[in-house]
């Protein structure tokens, strides 16, 4: 969400330069951002056109490939974050996101960053060895 709204912490978010996601953001991002045209905080007009630059950058676009890297829910990621959901008490997008990271992280050493702004989710990666943005 920090990539379409200058919410506290955006400038670290976007200072990042390659970026994977859970597939749940192709869910919660739009929601965020109709959420906030519901409670005002963002025109039908700019909700309409942060909706299709994530969409640009989750699926690409004409030209341009996908700017991020989707983790795909399936069982992997499941069976992770239900394990997580145990161990932590995480609500279940929390834990479909680190087991995304984790799930990441095994994939490619190299992915040992996670961008998290719910204490929650910063207080388990941590415990999972992930750096965090914000530091």
């Amino acid at each position: 969400m920090k990539l379409y709204a200058d919410e506290s912490g955006f400038e670290q978010v976007r200072a990042l330069s390659a970026l994977a996601v859970a597939e749940i953001a192709r869910v919660q991002i739009p929601a965020a951002l109709w959420r906030k045209h519901r409670i005002g905080e963002l025109s039908a007009d700019d909700a309409q056109v942060l909706t299709a630059a994530f969409e640009a950058d989750y699926f690409g676009a004409i030209g341009d490939d996908p700017r991020f890297a989707v983790v795909r829910a399936g069982a992997d990621v499941l069976n992770e974050a239900a394990r997580l959901c145990a161990r932590y008490g995480l609500r279940a997008e929390e834990g479909i996101e680190l087991a995304s990271a984790m799930v990441t992280r095994r994939a490619d050493p190299s992915c040992r960053v996670l961008a998290a702004f719910r204490a929650s989710l910063r207080t388990s990666a941590a415990a999972e060895g992930f750096a965090l943005v914000p530091a």
